[in-house]
Protein backbone atom coordinates (compact mmCIF):
# COMPACT_ATOMS: atom_id res chain seq x y z
CA UNK A 1 0.00 0.00 0.00
CA UNK A 2 2.58 2.16 0.72
CA UNK A 3 4.71 1.55 -2.52
CA UNK A 4 1.40 2.56 -4.14
CA UNK A 5 0.79 6.16 -2.21
CA UNK A 6 4.22 6.58 -3.11
CA UNK A 7 3.88 6.15 -6.94
CA UNK A 8 0.74 7.89 -6.96
CA UNK A 9 2.26 11.07 -5.49
CA UNK A 10 5.28 11.01 -7.96
CA UNK A 11 3.07 10.57 -11.47
CA UNK A 12 0.37 13.70 -9.96
CA UNK A 13 3.92 15.20 -9.48
CA UNK A 14 5.39 14.55 -13.16
CA UNK A 15 1.92 14.99 -14.33
CA UNK A 16 1.97 18.57 -13.02
CA UNK A 17 5.10 19.60 -14.44
CA UNK A 18 4.51 18.59 -17.81
CA UNK A 19 1.22 20.74 -17.00
CA UNK A 20 3.08 23.86 -16.04
CA UNK A 21 6.62 23.57 -17.68
CA UNK A 22 5.59 24.83 -20.87
CA UNK A 23 3.93 27.72 -19.64
CA UNK A 24 6.93 28.37 -17.25
CA UNK A 25 9.49 28.11 -20.58
CA UNK A 26 7.43 30.62 -22.79
CA UNK A 27 6.90 33.23 -19.79
CA UNK A 28 11.04 33.09 -19.06
CA UNK A 29 11.88 32.59 -23.20
CA UNK A 30 10.48 36.70 -23.61
CA UNK A 31 8.20 37.87 -26.86
CA UNK A 32 7.57 35.93 -30.16
CA UNK A 33 9.43 37.17 -33.43
CA UNK A 34 5.67 38.06 -34.27
CA UNK A 35 4.88 39.83 -30.94
CA UNK A 36 8.20 42.00 -31.18
CA UNK A 37 7.59 43.37 -35.01
CA UNK A 38 4.14 44.00 -34.22
CA UNK A 39 5.02 46.25 -31.07
CA UNK A 40 8.00 47.94 -33.02
CA UNK A 41 5.07 48.89 -35.95
CA UNK A 42 2.91 50.05 -33.60
CA UNK A 43 5.43 52.10 -31.67
CA UNK A 44 6.35 54.01 -34.61
CA UNK A 45 3.33 54.52 -36.41
CA UNK A 46 0.59 57.07 -35.63
CA UNK A 47 -2.71 57.91 -37.13
CA UNK A 48 -1.22 61.60 -37.28
CA UNK A 49 1.63 63.43 -36.72
CA UNK A 50 3.70 66.51 -37.33
CA UNK A 51 6.95 66.76 -37.04
CA UNK A 52 10.12 69.55 -37.70
CA UNK A 53 13.42 68.02 -38.31
CA UNK A 54 17.23 68.48 -39.82
CA UNK A 55 18.81 66.59 -42.12
CA UNK A 56 22.47 66.89 -41.99
CA UNK A 57 24.08 65.46 -45.42
CA UNK A 58 27.53 64.41 -44.93
CA UNK A 59 28.64 64.27 -48.64
CA UNK A 60 31.87 64.30 -50.78
CA UNK A 61 31.75 68.08 -51.16
CA UNK A 62 31.06 68.92 -47.61
CA UNK A 63 28.37 68.90 -45.37
CA UNK A 64 25.49 70.81 -45.12
CA UNK A 65 21.56 71.06 -43.15
CA UNK A 66 18.27 70.96 -44.08
CA UNK A 67 15.59 71.62 -41.65
CA UNK A 68 11.57 70.40 -43.00
CA UNK A 69 8.45 70.03 -41.43
CA UNK A 70 6.49 67.35 -41.90
CA UNK A 71 2.46 66.27 -41.68
CA UNK A 72 1.97 62.30 -41.84
CA UNK A 73 -1.36 60.41 -42.25
CA UNK A 74 -0.31 56.96 -40.92
CA UNK A 75 1.48 54.64 -42.95
CA UNK A 76 0.16 56.02 -46.47
CA UNK A 77 0.08 59.85 -45.99
CA UNK A 78 3.17 62.42 -45.73
CA UNK A 79 3.63 66.00 -46.80
CA UNK A 80 7.35 67.58 -46.26
CA UNK A 81 8.02 71.36 -46.78
CA UNK A 82 11.27 72.44 -46.67
CA UNK A 83 12.34 75.37 -44.70
CA UNK A 84 16.03 76.14 -44.82
CA UNK A 85 18.48 76.88 -46.21
CA UNK A 86 17.50 79.63 -48.42
CA UNK A 87 18.07 77.31 -51.36
CA UNK A 88 15.97 74.82 -50.59
CA UNK A 89 13.31 76.34 -48.93
CA UNK A 90 9.46 76.03 -50.45
CA UNK A 91 10.73 72.89 -52.19
CA UNK A 92 7.69 70.26 -51.16
CA UNK A 93 7.35 66.37 -51.25
CA UNK A 94 4.02 65.02 -50.86
CA UNK A 95 3.46 61.03 -51.14
CA UNK A 96 -0.06 59.32 -50.83
CA UNK A 97 -0.37 55.71 -51.42
CA UNK A 98 2.04 54.74 -54.16
CA UNK A 99 2.51 58.06 -55.73
CA UNK A 100 5.04 60.41 -55.23
CA UNK A 101 5.64 64.10 -56.44
CA UNK A 102 7.97 67.24 -55.53
CA UNK A 103 7.57 70.82 -56.52
CA UNK A 104 10.50 73.18 -56.47
CA UNK A 105 9.94 76.91 -56.66
CA UNK A 106 13.12 77.41 -58.17
CA UNK A 107 11.45 76.42 -61.50
CA UNK A 108 8.10 76.15 -60.45
CA UNK A 109 7.41 72.86 -61.94
CA UNK A 110 5.26 69.46 -59.82
CA UNK A 111 7.33 66.42 -61.04
CA UNK A 112 5.96 63.08 -60.24
CA UNK A 113 8.36 60.56 -59.08
CA UNK A 114 8.24 56.87 -60.20
CA UNK A 115 10.40 54.37 -61.92
CA UNK A 116 13.88 54.12 -61.93
CA UNK A 117 13.90 57.89 -60.35
CA UNK A 118 13.08 56.31 -57.09
CA UNK A 119 16.45 55.23 -56.41
CA UNK A 120 17.86 58.78 -56.98
CA UNK A 121 18.88 60.28 -53.77
CA UNK A 122 16.66 62.43 -51.83
CA UNK A 123 18.67 66.23 -51.42
CA UNK A 124 21.66 64.65 -51.77
CA UNK A 125 21.43 62.48 -48.63
CA UNK A 126 21.83 58.93 -48.30
CA UNK A 127 17.91 58.53 -48.12
CA UNK A 128 16.37 57.61 -51.53
CA UNK A 129 12.85 58.21 -53.23
CA UNK A 130 12.08 54.66 -52.73
CA UNK A 131 13.33 54.64 -48.68
CA UNK A 132 10.35 57.45 -48.61
CA UNK A 133 8.11 55.03 -50.90
CA UNK A 134 8.18 52.16 -48.26
CA UNK A 135 4.77 52.99 -46.17
CA UNK A 136 3.91 49.77 -45.14
CA UNK A 137 3.69 47.72 -41.90
CA UNK A 138 6.91 45.48 -41.50
CA UNK A 139 4.75 43.04 -40.73
CA UNK A 140 2.96 42.97 -43.02
CA UNK A 141 5.85 42.47 -45.64
CA UNK A 142 8.17 40.30 -43.60
CA UNK A 143 8.97 37.26 -41.82
CA UNK A 144 10.61 37.72 -38.48
CA UNK A 145 12.77 35.59 -36.44
CA UNK A 146 14.76 35.90 -33.37
CA UNK A 147 17.79 35.01 -33.81
CA UNK A 148 19.67 36.39 -30.23
CA UNK A 149 19.99 39.25 -28.47
CA UNK A 150 22.89 42.05 -28.26
CA UNK A 151 23.87 45.06 -27.06
CA UNK A 152 23.63 48.44 -28.33
CA UNK A 153 23.98 51.73 -27.27
CA UNK A 154 24.37 50.03 -23.77
CA UNK A 155 20.84 48.97 -23.78
CA UNK A 156 19.87 45.09 -23.96
CA UNK A 157 18.44 43.99 -27.80
CA UNK A 158 16.74 41.44 -29.13
CA UNK A 159 18.23 40.97 -32.84
CA UNK A 160 15.19 40.27 -35.43
CA UNK A 161 15.99 38.75 -39.05
CA UNK A 162 13.54 39.80 -41.39
CA UNK A 163 12.55 38.02 -44.64
CA UNK A 164 10.51 39.86 -47.34
CA UNK A 165 7.72 37.31 -47.83
CA UNK A 166 7.32 38.81 -51.23
CA UNK A 167 9.72 40.01 -53.91
CA UNK A 168 8.52 42.83 -55.06
CA UNK A 169 9.92 44.74 -51.93
CA UNK A 170 12.86 47.43 -51.43
CA UNK A 171 14.98 45.05 -49.43
CA UNK A 172 14.88 41.54 -49.59
CA UNK A 173 15.93 41.26 -45.73
CA UNK A 174 16.99 43.04 -42.84
CA UNK A 175 18.68 43.04 -39.26
CA UNK A 176 16.96 44.50 -36.51
CA UNK A 177 18.37 44.98 -33.56
CA UNK A 178 14.80 45.98 -30.57
CA UNK A 179 15.25 47.79 -27.26
CA UNK A 180 14.29 44.87 -24.99
CA UNK A 181 12.35 47.41 -23.10
CA UNK A 182 11.11 50.26 -25.51
CA UNK A 183 9.93 48.63 -28.35
CA UNK A 184 12.44 50.85 -30.67
CA UNK A 185 15.09 49.66 -33.51
CA UNK A 186 18.30 50.67 -32.21
CA UNK A 187 20.27 50.13 -35.25
CA UNK A 188 19.37 48.56 -38.71
CA UNK A 189 20.84 46.25 -41.48
CA UNK A 190 18.93 46.09 -44.85
CA UNK A 191 20.10 43.72 -47.52
CA UNK A 192 19.69 42.90 -51.59
CA UNK A 193 18.28 39.28 -52.55
CA UNK A 194 22.12 38.64 -52.96
CA UNK A 195 22.83 39.24 -49.66
CA UNK A 196 24.99 42.71 -49.92
CA UNK A 197 24.38 45.12 -47.14
CA UNK A 198 22.63 47.94 -48.70
CA UNK A 199 22.24 50.50 -46.03
CA UNK A 200 22.87 50.94 -42.37
CA UNK A 201 21.25 52.79 -39.37
CA UNK A 202 21.70 53.91 -35.85
CA UNK A 203 19.69 55.75 -33.55
CA UNK A 204 21.88 57.32 -30.90
CA UNK A 205 19.21 58.82 -28.82
CA UNK A 206 15.54 58.36 -28.11
CA UNK A 207 13.69 60.55 -26.31
CA UNK A 208 9.98 59.76 -24.73
CA UNK A 209 7.45 61.15 -25.77
CA UNK A 210 3.14 60.76 -25.55
CA UNK A 211 3.39 57.46 -23.76
CA UNK A 212 6.34 55.88 -26.93
CA UNK A 213 9.91 56.21 -27.17
CA UNK A 214 10.97 57.64 -30.40
CA UNK A 215 14.05 58.78 -32.31
CA UNK A 216 15.91 61.82 -31.79
CA UNK A 217 18.95 61.39 -33.37
CA UNK A 218 19.25 58.93 -36.02
CA UNK A 219 22.17 58.45 -38.63
CA UNK A 220 21.28 57.05 -42.36
CA UNK A 221 24.00 55.63 -44.47
CA UNK A 222 24.42 54.07 -48.03
CA UNK A 223 27.09 51.25 -47.50
CA UNK A 224 27.38 52.14 -51.91
CA UNK A 225 28.41 55.39 -51.92
CA UNK A 226 31.17 57.18 -49.96
CA UNK A 227 30.49 59.72 -47.54
CA UNK A 228 29.59 59.98 -43.83
CA UNK A 229 26.21 59.23 -43.61
CA UNK A 230 22.81 61.42 -42.98
CA UNK A 231 22.30 62.34 -40.02
CA UNK A 232 18.08 62.76 -38.92
CA UNK A 233 17.56 65.27 -35.62
CA UNK A 234 14.07 64.88 -34.38
CA UNK A 235 13.32 68.86 -32.99
CA UNK A 236 9.84 68.81 -32.17
CA UNK A 237 6.72 65.81 -32.93
CA UNK A 238 3.02 66.27 -32.22
CA UNK A 239 1.35 63.04 -32.25
CA UNK A 240 -2.39 62.79 -33.23
CA UNK A 241 -2.40 66.22 -34.39
CA UNK A 242 -5.41 68.01 -36.39
CA UNK A 243 -4.09 68.00 -40.35
CA UNK A 244 -6.60 69.58 -42.30
CA UNK A 245 -7.71 67.38 -45.74
CA UNK A 246 -6.35 70.07 -48.18
CA UNK A 247 -2.20 69.11 -46.83
CA UNK A 248 -2.56 65.46 -48.78
CA UNK A 249 -3.29 66.91 -52.07
CA UNK A 250 -1.71 68.40 -55.02
CA UNK A 251 -2.96 71.71 -54.80
CA UNK A 252 -1.25 72.28 -51.55
CA UNK A 253 2.46 71.67 -53.63
CA UNK A 254 1.71 75.20 -54.89
CA UNK A 255 0.01 77.15 -52.03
Amino acid sequence: MTCYIHSSKVLLAMTFISICLPVFVQAQSGPTAQELLDALDKNMVAENRITVSTMVIHGRRGTRSIQSKSWTQGNRKSYTEYLAPAREKGTKMLKVDDQLWTYSPGTDRTIQIAGHMLRQSVMGSDLSYEDMMEDQLLSDIYTPEISGSDTVNGRDCWVLELTAKTPDVTYHSRKVWVDKERDIALKESRYASSGKLLKETRIDSVFRVEGRWYPKRMVFKDMLTSGDGTVFILESVDFNAEIPDYIFTKAVLRR
